[in-house]
């Protein structure tokens, strides 16, 4: 069996098939390193019911967490793969920590976006590359090859449409055949491809991209060859606060505890709650330049997280201590902000929804001593990719399954909405990438075995 893509979908997958009793399991990745986007997350998987929310007092369920999905999403064309990786989350999470040796633990400081408790599990340190390391170390504590620096040209398919392997190129070969029983894509989406953000996701084309350089969309070049459907293709995950010009993220908890985003006439233009990702199209379509605003307290939270505290360190945040200073470090017209802060702040103080329809404020009301960033929206990776059935097949625009042919992560269709942002819950692409990767592995080895 043959894994394209060495991410957190690759290794899973493969770590999965081995375990229900595939052997020849082979992970091949065309990057000399592991940087793709499980590794430049935070590492965070959402699941519900688990045993570590138990143990943490958090009352859960699957249920729970598919309606705050499906009021986030509304209707898209992987619902029902949604539903499934929902109802086996807390599966995999634990499996993930118990069987695989991945360090995940609850995440209770916070809720994150589209969740109405605290259902996040992630490494400690807040990095995916430490979930990355813990799975690449199940793969070869089990003996199963990853090859670094191999990129698949294309995938080999016989008369019939049935998918029998791939061309590999490595360091010194123009192209290897390898023939497979199962062939699994686990690659990257198509952010890094300028021409395809063009066709399929022109709300964020154009937009300073932030996500894994390999995502360059070989998935949908091989899925229109094999004549394979695709779904979501106009949905991505988006982050409005990329500071500028330091290129690091403003942590979301800034916005999330009260803060706001203007735009160029120093005016708010949305509702800043609906997420990092769902806003970073409102974000895109401002004139620059753009700054969030925030107070010393929220400082104080945000600073608790690694990241942020590192752009403080580099001069990310300005301080002043009134309104007219905020205006002369911003550059922005000093009544306009006086009047759009004055606004928020009587709302905030009422505890009502604003013209926006803004109704959470965190700590605001805001006051002195303020701080300012200034931001551009970012672009972290696409949603969208070929349709799968809830076992990880591909299938065809006509619902029958390509023959031999799986995919997930980046390359398969994701579980945030069928366009725009808006629709992306924190914690749902890990859930996607690694929970489609988990149950192709395991369709592969019963496939493989003769028990479908």
């Amino acid at each position: 069996m043959l894994v394209i893509g060495a991410g957190g979908c690759g290794l899973v997958a493969a770590i999965a098939a081995h375990d229900a009793g595939v052997p020849g399991v082979a992970v091949v990745e065309k990057s000399p390193r592991l940087r793709g986007d499980t590794s430049m997350s935070t590492g965070s998987v959402a699941a519900a019911g688990t045993r570590f929310q138990r143990a943490a007092g958090i009352e859960d369920s699957a249920e729970s967490m598919l309606e705050d999905f499906m009021r986030l999403t509304g209707p898209h064309e992987m619902s029902g793969l949604c539903r499934v990786l929902v109802r086996e989350s807390a599966g995999l999470v634990e499996w993930l920590v118990d069987e695989v040796g991945a360090r995940l633990e609850i995440i209770t400081a916070y809720r994150h976006v589209g969740h109405s408790v605290p259902r996040l599990h992630g490494p400690r340190s807040r990095r995916g590359q430490d979930l990355v390391d813990d799975l690449l170390r199940a793969a070869e504590k089990r003996g199963i090859p990853v090859a670094l620096a191999n990129p698949v040209q294309d995938l080999v398919a016989d008369e019939a449409g049935a998918v029998i392997g791939a061309v590999v190129r490595g360091d010194r070969t123009r192209g290897t055949r390898i023939g497979a029983r199962k062939v699994i894509v686990a690659t990257n989406g198509f952010g890094a491809n300028a021409e395809m953000m063009r066709t399929y996701c022109p709300e964020m084309a154009g937009a300073q991209y932030f996500g894994a350089e390999g995502s360059t969309g070989e998935a949908v070049l091989w899925g229109r060859q094999v004549g394979a459907g695709f779904a979501n293709m106009a949905a991505y995950l988006g982050y409005a606060a990329v500071a500028y010009p330091h290129g690091s993220l403003l942590s979301w908890t800034t916005i999330e505890k009260g803060g706001v985003v203007v735009n160029a006439r120093g005016e708010r233009f949305g509702d800043e709650s609906v997420g990092y990702s769902g806003f970073a199209g409102a974000v895109m379509r401002q004139p620059a330049p753009t700054f969030a605003i925030f107070d010393e307290r929220i400082r104080e939270v945000a600073a608790q997280e690694e990241e942020f505290g590192k752009l403080l360190e580099m001069g990310g945040a300005t301080r002043a201590t009134s309104i007219g200073g905020l205006a002369a470090a911003t550059g922005l017209d000093g009544e306009a902000l006086d009047a759009t802060l004055l606004a928020y702040n009587q709302a905030a103080r009422a505890r009502t929804a604003d013209r926006f329809s803004r109704s959470s404020f965190g700590l605001a009301p805001l006051g002195p001593p303020y701080f300012s960033c200034r931001i551009v929206p970012g672009l972290f990776n696409t949603q969208g990719g070929l349709t799968v059935d809830a076992g990880g097949r591909v299938l065809r625009p006509d619902g029958h399954a390509i023959p031999n042919l799986l995919a997930g992560g980046g390359a398969a269709a994701g579980i945030a909405g069928h366009t725009g942002g808006a629709g992306y819950a924190s914690g749902s692409g890990l859930l996607a990438a690694l929970g489609v990767g988990r149950l192709a592995g395991r369709t592969a080895a019963r496939e493989i075995q003769g028990r479908a």
